[in-house]
């Protein structure tokens, strides 16, 4: 295809971005919890990742808004993300509720993208990657595009600079086809793999037309695309942008990745090398390997006072961390919990996080801090019978109307104005006034001003897990105990 050819494909190509956004990290723990995954962390500069995701892929995609797939759990934090960009109105947010890995998810998203006559190509990208250098991205993109224009299903492979264990990797064959993947491999094979100089990291992107991956699907996985189609038939849209698929229907498909599922079996594939600064930010480790470092090659983050100490990351969130004579250590602190673990082993920290589901704390799951669609709380004592919150609600927004049956609640207004239902009353409390919230009672608590509202929540009671919540009215569509 000569220069005007090229032209003409990246100037008619309608792309549609898929982000995959449903991942629970847990190799960035304590930091990272099951409920505040990577992804939506500031961890390299202004923006979350996922927000770094959105704004480097509009750059191939122009207007044409990303589709994201995301967990339940997930998918309000997302929506408020997506707003602070200004694409809460052009993004499509399919919720999954229950984990099934990439395969499906890439299959929901096709279907979707291609209801109606439009055959699109997908971008798929994870939502927890970084890249450092936007514009190789975008040039490798458009190279992908000639290949799919094609028909070829495109995956992305990263040029390596060193032996790592921690990616799988693509072998290359003649021109730009892919031989095989390969799984994670160990430390010899992996530095076979850099001498060989046809290897590349395998970055989990790829570029297709819908109806190509739909294709290869129906002949390679059908039960897993007739589940798909099921679960995106069944699915319930709100007015608000979020597809929740059907549960029973998405339950059938098999946790697959599309790479194993799919691309690995299909004749041809290519791929394009790129040299994109991609990293996949899974573990401390590469953490300290990305972001600037001092002259100690120290890399520190908060109130951090590091003597005699070199090679290491050091990481404060709520209170001053001081080291001394620490050597290629990780020392992460959070409200909750502190880690402190040589910088090569932070790969398993995963044993620390199976440990803590096992003695079922809840430091795996969730911060002190916890984010919910109308605002914040924040855990600031605990013990038996009794917990003390600080609670956070955006103007306008508004809890549901509920009641609990082992716990009474007492509020005191420190900022704003709020409007409380109790009952069948409804009146407002101003800074510095209180009301009491007995067990049984039905009861909502709102913010009508235009500045946050912050209350301090005394509750008391034999019970007082979150799953003590009986909703009988919530305008963000949720279950009890979300």
């Amino acid at each position: 295809m000569d220069d005007t050819g090229i032209l003409q494909t990246q100037e008619t190509a309608q792309v549609q971005p898929i982000i995959l956004a449903g991942g629970f990290g847990s190799r960035l723990w304590p930091l990272s919890r099951e409920l505040y995954p990577k992804q939506l962390f500031k961890l390299t500069g202004g923006k979350t990742l996922l927000q770094e995701t959105c704004c480097r892929i509009k750059d191939v995609s122009g207007d044409c808004g990303p589709i994201i797939m995301v967990g339940k759990e997930h998918r309000f934090m997302v929506m408020e993300q997506l707003a602070d960009l200004g694409l809460d109105t052009t993004a499509r947010l399919i919720v999954e509720p229950v984990r099934r890995n990439t395969a499906p998810a890439c299959l929901v998203a096709a279907l979707e993208a291609s209801s109606g006559k439009a055959d699109p190509f997908l971008l798929i990208t994870p939502a927890d990657h970084l890249v450092q250098k936007a514009d190789e991205f975008v040039q490798a993109t458009s190279q992908g595009l000639l290949l799919a224009a094609q028909g070829a299903l495109v995956t992305f492979g990263i040029r390596p600079d060193r032996a790592e264990t921690a990616y799988g990797y693509i072998e290359a064959g003649d021109g730009s086809t892919v031989r095989q993947f390969v799984e994670k491999p160990d430390r010899v094979t992996a530095e076979e793999y850099i001498a060989k100089g046809n290897f590349y990291w395998n970055s989990g992107i790829f570029l297709f037309k819908a109806s190509r991956l739909l294709e290869e699907a129906e002949h390679l996985v059908p039960a897993t695309l007739s589940a798909c189609k099921k679960a995106l038939e069944k699915a319930h849209r709100e007015k608000n942008g979020l597809v929740y698929l059907d549960e029973e229907s998405f339950s059938e498909c098999p946790s697959d990745s599309i790479d194993y599922a799919i691309l690995e079996h299909v004749k041809g594939l290519s791929m394009v090398p790129v040299d994109m600064g991609w990293s996949d930010v899974g573990s401390w480790q590469a953490l300290h390997e990305i972001l600037p470092k001092d002259e100690s090659d120290n890399m520190t983050q908060g109130d951090v006072i590091a003597i005699d100490t070199s090679g290491s990351l050091v990481w404060a969130e709520d209170r001053l961390v001081a080291t001394l004579g620490a050597k290629d250590m990780l020392v992460v602190e959070t409200a909750d919990a502190v880690l402190v673990v040589p910088l090569k082993r932070s790969q398993e920290i995963r044993r620390i996080v199976k440990r803590l589901k096992s003695a079922k704390r809840e430091e795996y799951l969730v911060h002190k801090t916890a984010y919910r669609p109308w605002g914040s709380y924040t855990v600031l004592e605990e013990a038996p019978r009794f917990k003390i919150k600080r609670i956070s609600v955006k103007p306008g927004a508004k809890l549901s109307l509920q009641m609990h049956y082992h716990r009474s609640e007492h509020w005191v207004v420190v900022k704003g104005t709020a409007r409380v239902t109790r009952d069948d009353d409804v009146f407002l409390l101003r800074e510095s006034e209180s009301t009491f919230i007995s067990p049984g009672q039905r009861h909502r608590l709102e913010n009508p001003g235009r500045i946050p509202l912050e209350i301090i929540e005394i509750q008391n009671g034999s019970y007082l897990g979150e799953d003590d919540i009986v909703r009988f009215e919530d305008q963000y569509g949720r279950n009890q105990g979300q």
